[in-house]
This record gives C-alpha cells, sequence and structure tokens, in this order.
C-alpha cells in the first residue's frame, strides 16, 4: 500500500511541476511576442522605428538600427505623448501606434474617418501628398478657427469637398489609413498648412490669395 501511494504522490507532483513548466514557458512566450523591440535590438524593424520617430522630431539620433539609450528615450517620449505604456519598449501597441505591421490593435474611430477623408482627396497622391492631407486635418484642430476634434473638422460644412460630393464613403485605401495613423502621430509634410487646393481646378479666388507654403502633387498647400 505504501508503494501504491507513493506512486500516486509522484504522479500527483508530475504533474503539478508539467502544467508549472507549461504555464512558465506559456507566460514566457507571450511576454516574448509581445516585446518585439527593446534596448539592445538591431535590425530593420529598429530603423523602421528610428526612421518614423525621426520623421515626427522624437528622435535626434543617427539612424543605424542599433536601439540604444537615444531610440528608447525617443520611444519613452513617443509613448508620453500618446498615452501609452512608458517604459522605452516597442511592444505591440506602441508599434501599433508607430505604424508598423507587427503591432496589433483595434483601428480607432479617428484613425479610420482620417483615412476616410484622405481616401476621399488624396487617393492616388504621392504618399507624403496623403500624409499632409492629413496634416492639414490635424493643424485645424490646433486652430482656434476651426473645431477641435477630427469628426469635427472633417464634417464642418463646406470644409472638404469629399463629403460634400461623397467621396468619403468610398472603399478606403490601405495607404491613407498609415497616412492618417502618420498625421495624427505628428508627422506634417504640409508644414503648418490649414488649407489645400489643386491648381488645375481651383475657382475660388480667396483660397488662391492665401500664402502658399508647399505643393506636393497635385495640391497646393497654404495658410
Amino acid at each position: 500500500m505504501r508503494v501504491k501511494y507513493l506512486a500516486l504522490f509522484i504522479a500527483i507532483l508530475f504533474i503539478i511541476g508539467s502544467a508549472y513548466v507549461h504555464m512558465n514557458e506559456k507566460m514566457f512566450t507571450e511576454q516574448k511576442s509581445d516585446v518585439l523591440s527593446r534596448y539592445g535590438s538591431r535590425g530593420n524593424e529598429v530603423v523602421q522605428i528610428q526612421t518614423r520617430l525621426k520623421n515626427w522630431g522624437y528622435y535626434k539620433g543617427n539612424i543605424d538600427g542599433i536601439y540604444g539609450s537615444k531610440t528608447t528615450e525617443a520611444v519613452r517620449h513617443f509613448q508620453r505623448k500618446n498615452g501609452l505604456k512608458v517604459d522605452g519598449i516597442a511592444g505591440a501597441q506602441t508599434l501599433y501606434a508607430i505604424g508598423l505591421p507587427t503591432g496589433t490593435s483595434s483601428v480607432s474611430k479617428d484613425v479610420n474617418l482620417l483615412g476616410r477623408i484622405i481616401t476621399g482627396e488624396a487617393r492616388g497622391e504621392p504618399y507624403v501628398g496623403m500624409v499632409a492631407i492629413g496634416g492639414v486635418v490635424m493643424n485645424r484642430i490646433r486652430d482656434s478657427r476651426f473645431p477641435n476634434t477630427i469628426a469635427g473638422v472633417i464634417y464642418q460644412p463646406g470644409a472638404f469637398t469629399a463629403v460634400a460630393d461623397g467621396q468619403i464613403n468610398l472603399p478606403m485605401d490601405p495607404q491613407c489609413l498609415r497616412a492618417a495613423q502618420d498625421a495624427i502621430n505628428g508627422w506634417d509634410p504640409s508644414h503648418g498648412g490649414i488649407y489645400y487646393y489643386n491648381p488645375s481646378t481651383a475657382t475660388n479666388q480667396w483660397i488662391q490669395s492665401r500664402p502658399i507654403v508647399t505643393r506636393i502633387g497635385k495640391h497646393v498647400f497654404c495658410k
């Protein structure tokens, strides 16, 4: 009987031990998959992180693909500005906010709406021109003359042709969705532009009299 109970006791310990190891392996795997780039990482993903954060003014170092102290601090700065956990680690949520495909999250209503107006107004334009249209929307939010939300700016009466003629409801170009995220994250190729127009089709003399900031593709951006 003692041998029987001893064998049963050993079997129970084995089952508990196996479950514990499996649980720890699962936790380690989940933790590893969540942390995609961090201090000490190297490679193309780090290059993409550095490039995007430099475009938005968060990163001041060289784009060298090495996740060092400057990259860590830039990621921390970006996380603080975007309401993310501030740990300097490019996990799934941070990568998604940066706009990299290895990050995962649901698309917010603001990003989706901005992507739709960019599709309606700038599909077929160079990517930087798509981001610039998003930049104009973001610039208007910060300007006291306009509504202070993305929806408010986009649906302001007479503000966008794509709303008036229904092109905002066209199937969204995936590039326009990425451009929307870039604009929300702070990239502004319009350089502070508040208005834009196509000089080949524009008939409004007032908007054509505005000070020009830059030209991208078919659009002129102005203040």
